[in-house]
């Protein structure tokens, strides 16, 4: 069985996918795009906090929703998780 990452290299492999998913060959879907703002934020910030976006704010809404369904998940998770979305985005 595979050592698990150092933190280090977690952290210098997440700010790397950081940085390429800004450049991916072609835009992700809404969908996508949601997931990895969700992993991001509870990568970077950890769980939701505050009320959410209501009215016609429609965005802040789905982006809100998308990160308060992973609440609870470790920094960790969320870096392994968005690391392999960035990955995957790139292979298409």
């Amino acid at each position: 069985m595979a050592a698990a990452p150092k933190k280090d290299d977690l952290k210098a492999s997440f700010e790397a996918a950081a940085a390429a998913a800004k450049k991916t060959k072609k835009k992700p879907d809404n969908a996508t795009l949601l997931k990895l703002y969700a992993f991001y934020k509870q990568a970077t910030d950890g769980d939701v906090k505050g009320e959410r976006p209501g009215g016609f704010d429609f965005v802040g809404g789905a982006k809100y929703d998308a990160w308060a369904k992973l609440k609870g998940t470790t920094r960790d998770e969320a870096m392994t998780q968005y690391i392999k979305q960035v990955d995957k985005l790139n292979r298409d």
